[in-house]
């Protein structure tokens, strides 16, 4: 049983006809007649039958669609106790974030809140991580969606860290070709002669700096802060680079297996990154904000 089945009962008993019955649901007279014939077959009773009156009850099914019926007013109180309480929210909700966590699972999480509070206006600002930080600790953003990358990372007191309870490491990633797909896992070292594609934000910047100074200059080809070029740059075999999980999280390159991802382990990259939002204790939107965040999940 379900809503639509409980609307169709209503109707029927409404208009003492299953075809003025569909004809006011915008639906065919099969389509409604198949739908309460699965219903009946799910009960073991018929419901209803054809008479010179119309579609009345059966004997039999006047029980049962009188309980039917009082469901039916139960969830239509329930719908409009649901409306009174998502109206009360109201305005703008505005987020900061990097493009590969707004790629990768923001905007299902925004096409759900969206379907629910259309009233809403959402906007979202893609910056660096201690920029979000920044917006959030000014009041400029409701809500950053960051990247704890070290243990260490610490936050004012004032702004509170949601965790998504995803802990992501490091990949690198190659042509499935390269002679590194063969490989379960690499180090820093084992990528310094392969051509770079470099994703230019700062943290990713800064472990390749480190990488140089140990070694030798990284032969850079491209750099961009475009995830989807790297990928696509990957794929056709112009070099390799260095991403973290959650950008390849349902990922089409990689489940059509035309790059291959390798964990990248030792110093520095040691530990895992664990995602999360960040917003003011007692903030403007604070209640909206928790509100958005039920419907993030990663």
């Amino acid at each position: 049983m379900n809503f639509e089945q409980l609307e169709y009962v209503k109707e029927i008993i409404e208009t003492k006809s299953m075809s003025i019955a569909a004809q006011n649901l915008h639906i065919t007279q099969s389509a409604i007649s198949q739908s309460i014939s699965l219903l009946e077959k799910e009960f073991g009773v018929q419901l209803f039958k054809r008479s010179r009156l119309g579609t009345v009850p059966t004997a039999e099914g006047k029980t049962i669609i009188k309980k039917l019926l009082e469901i039916s007013k139960k969830t239509e109180e329930l719908k409009e106790e649901v409306q009174s309480l998502t109206s009360s929210f109201n305005g703008e909700l505005k987020i900061a974030t990097s493009p590969s966590i707004f790629m990768t699972f923001l905007l299902k999480a925004l096409a759900r809140f969206k379907n629910d509070y259309p009233q809403i206006q959402v906007t979202i600002k893609e910056m660096e991580k201690e920029d979000v930080i920044s917006s959030v600790d000014q009041e400029k953003v409701d809500l950053g969606l960051i990247t704890l990358f070290n243990p260490g990372d610490k936050l004012p007191s004032h702004i509170i860290f949601h965790s998504f309870h995803y802990e992501g490491n490091f990949n690198i990633i190659a042509p499935k070709d390269s002679a590194l797909a063969f490989n379960k896992e690499l180090q820093l070292v084992d990528i310094k002669d392969y051509p770079f594609i470099m994703y230019e934000r700062r943290y990713f910047r800064h472990l390749i700096e480190d990488l140089e100074k140990q070694y030798e200059p990284i032969n850079v080809i491209l750099r961009t802060k475009n995830s989807e070029v790297i990928k696509r740059a990957v794929s056709e075999g112009l070099g390799i680079s260095l991403v973290s999980s959650l950008m390849l999280k349902d990922d089409p390159y990689i489940e059509s297996g035309k790059i291959v991802a390798i964990p990248l382990t030792g110093y520095p990259l040691n530990f895992n990154s664990v995602y999360g939002g960040v917003f003011l204790n007692g903030g403007n939107q604070y209640r909206l904000v928790k509100k958005f965040l039920e419907y993030v999940e990663i």
